[in-house]
């Protein structure tokens, strides 16, 4: 293979040796330490890879002096400063920024980016040389064609058929350097994109390049309550907008082609799917045309699963031949899922929302323990905190009028503003759908708590948004609600966990409830349904009201969040099948006793409705019936609600089975909190 030759042009003797370290084993090595020696080095031969610091990295100077097949790296030590001067390079350019490090994990790291840089130029080289063998090849083409009808009548048919069949042959080959020069835009559009729907434009082209009817494109998530899960950003060629991803969501241990590839880490390439029982429910009912075949490939960084790429039904000339996607297929896919890990990581969407780039829920609790720990261990004084719950008012109705890529417009906007109005020690999520979870610190007071929140309140109500004018008050606004806390509220770091963090938040959602005039806490145990118009407004979260009626309200509400029993709770997660409605519907438990259990629900359970059930203890099922006491909303985008039960008419072995499993937590040290 040709040598590749790499101009290195920098002024510090330190860096030069680092990179011609990392550079050596890719290539010939050439140094300048000036413009005038490099342009010299430009000038007299061929560079395919020049590595340059910021300070000389200005793109006029170099236009003129650099081929169209060499690739740049720019070094320096400012992250922001590379990105700005890699912008000014135009998008026709392979351009690619790295911070300089002494650190054998940045030098590996550097040392891919100047083998895929090489690996570009290499395929630029190759892509000029195609086109002009192609002009040749069609050229010739023509030719035989006009050589075949003027030998015909002379030979017979048996060599016009040969002949044919070696144009077809080479028609094949220019077909294959045409698919190559695809898979190159492909690759170049994945390493360019800066947002994710830019990279998600992607899919199409991949659909094509392996000739798939149909593709979909998932990210591997987690969710405290039904644990790890695959999010489609793309399902069977459509782009899924928010309120659409919680009816194609893939739980990593379901008998399923994409979560068995996300939870062993391998590729899946199958044409003959009649008994294989990860054909799940969703492929067959879901899908737009039958499942004749399947092809998952894993998107992996650092060797872990982080998403997964999927295509369906083959595109096949024949008929008669059931065909499925061939290893070349496989390679492709294999090799695409690679480069858009990257691109994952580069627009870090593990930790931050896809759509607003704001923080993900959990990364956003992780951070808030973090903070108040290191409050706690800072201060002596007791720091004050606010937790804010926004969301958006009549969003459905616009997302009705305008549609769900108008509606991931707003969020996308509505997101900047919100970001714009906090202060940088703040902490900003997108908690759901269009709610939005704000964590603010340094607070004084719940009275400034409110006027801060209010300021937010009032910028988003002033700001103009497209097609707000169509919204029931002629405006787009947020209502939001307040709880407000100290450090008191824990008693040493390590009693900060995210429960609690997350007790907070709810706190919050119940303050938001509120304000949106839906029904407050206390209605829901009471049973009216009690609606209001009011919105657009910031409500404060309070534990104590003052009047003896609200008191009692207070108190009994008070009592059904904290799930005061006569018997020690338990925390434990095992399947629940309960009946509602007709249907049975499949849960899992978070905490059980010997009086009731608490479970985490879709909707709302019918209040003092007795429910069957049959609960999974050590793996066998025990029938009994349970009243259902209660409902609260979490703010979980899966189950939004805790639903509390209470056993009733228990037989006497079921609760002899009962009171020996929890006996049997209490002897293991089960975590055990008791009321």
């Amino acid at each position: 293979m040709e040598r590749k030759n790499i101009l290195i042009l920098n002024e510090n003797p330190e860096e030069v040796h680092l990179l011609q370290e990392i550079c050596d084993s890719e290539g010939t090595l050439f140094t300048a330490q000036d413009l005038k020696k490099a342009i010299l080095i430009l000038e007299s031969g061929d560079v395919h890879l020049l590595v340059v610091d910021e300070s000389l990295a200005n793109y006029p100077t170099l236009r003129g002096l650099l081929k169209r097949y060499t690739s740049t790296i720019i070094t320096g030590k400012e992250e922001d400063r590379l990105k700005e001067i890699s912008k000014e390079w135009p998008l026709t350019r392979y351009v690619d920024f790295h911070l300089i490090s002494f650190q054998e994990r940045e030098k590996q790291h550097l040392l891919r980016i100047v083998k895929n840089a090489l690996e570009h130029s290499s395929l630029v080289l190759e892509v000029e040389k195609l086109r002009n063998r192609l002009e040749r090849t069609e050229m010739e083409i023509k030719d035989a064609y006009l050589e075949i009808k003027e030998i015909k009548k002379a030979i017979s048919e048996s060599i016009i058929r040969e002949l044919e069949k070696r144009i077809e042959l080479e028609a094949r080959y220019i077909l294959f350097k045409r698919e190559k020069h695809k898979l190159e835009e492909i690759l170049k559009n994945i390493y360019t994109a800066n947002d994710v729907t830019t990279l998600l434009d992607i899919v199409n082209d991949i659909k094509e390049i392996v000739r798939a009817t149909s593709i979909s494109f998932y990210l591997l998530e987690e969710n405290e309550t039904i644990g790890k899960y695959l999010k489609p950003l793309v399902w069977d060629n459509a782009f899924l907008s928010h309120p659409d991803f919680s009816k194609h969501i893939v739980l990593i241990d379901s008998q399923d082609f994409a979560a068995s590839s996300a939870k062993y880490g391998q590729e899946i390439n199958i044409s003959d799917l009649a008994y294989d029982r990860r054909l799940s429910k969703r492929y067959v009912e879901q899908l737009k045309t039958s499942l004749k075949n399947i092809l998952c490939v894993p998107i992996m960084h650092a060797h872990e699963v982080i998403g997964v790429l999927e295509v369906f039904n083959k595109k096949s000339n024949r008929r008669d031949v059931k065909e499925g996607f061939s290893k070349e297929d496989q390679q492709i896919m294999r090799t695409l899922s690679e480069h858009i890990s990257l691109a994952i990581t580069k627009l870090n969407l593990i930790h931050y929302d896809a759509l607003t780039g704001l923080l993900r829920p959990e990364p956003f609790f992780e951070k808030v323990i973090q903070k108040l720990k290191q409050e706690n261990k800072r201060r002596e004084e007791r720091a004050s905190y606010a937790m804010v719950m926004g969301d958006v008012d009549w969003f459905k109705n616009y997302n009705d009028r305008n549609g769900h890529e108008a509606g991931n417009r707003l969020l996308r906007e509505l997101a900047k503003v919100l970001k714009t109005s906090i202060r940088e020690e703040d902490l900003l999520c997108r908690y759901g759908g269009e709610e939005f979870l704000f964590f603010l610190s340094g607070i004084k007071d719940v009275g400034e708590a409110y006027n801060f929140t209010e300021r937010i309140r009032k910028n988003v109500e002033d700001y103009y948004f497209e097609n707000e004018e169509f919204q029931p008050r002629k405006n787009l606004t947020m209502s939001f609600g307040i709880t407000y806390f100290t450090q008191e509220r824990f008693e040493s770091s390590e009693k900060i966990s995210k429960l609690e963090i997350k007790r907070i938040a709810n706190e919050a959602d119940i303050a938001l409830a509120e304000a949106k005039g839906k029904r407050a806490p206390f209605d829901q145990i009471s049973g009216r349904k009690e609606m209001s118009l009011e919105k657009n407004r910031t409500c404060i979260y309070q534990k104590k009201l003052q009047s003896r009626e609200k008191n009692k309200m207070t108190l009994k509400l008070e009592e059904i969040i904290q799930e005061r029993r006569m018997f020690p709770r338990y925390n434990l997660s095992t399947i629940i099948i309960y009946r509602v409605k007709g249907s049975n519907k499949v849960s899992k438990t978070i905490d059980i006793s010997a009086g009731g259990v608490r479970i985490s629900a879709e909707k709302e359970l019918p209040l003092n409705e007795t429910l069957s059930l049959i609960l999974i203890l050590n793996n066998k099922p025990f029938e009994m019936k349970a009243d259902v006491v209660y409902n609260l909303l979490t703010g979980d985008e899966f189950f939004r609600y805790h639903s509390g039960l209470r056993f009733r008419d228990l037989k006497p072995e079921t609760r002899w089975a009962l009171s020996t499993y929890l006996e049997s937590l209490e002897k293991g040290k089960t975590e055990i909190h008791q009321n």
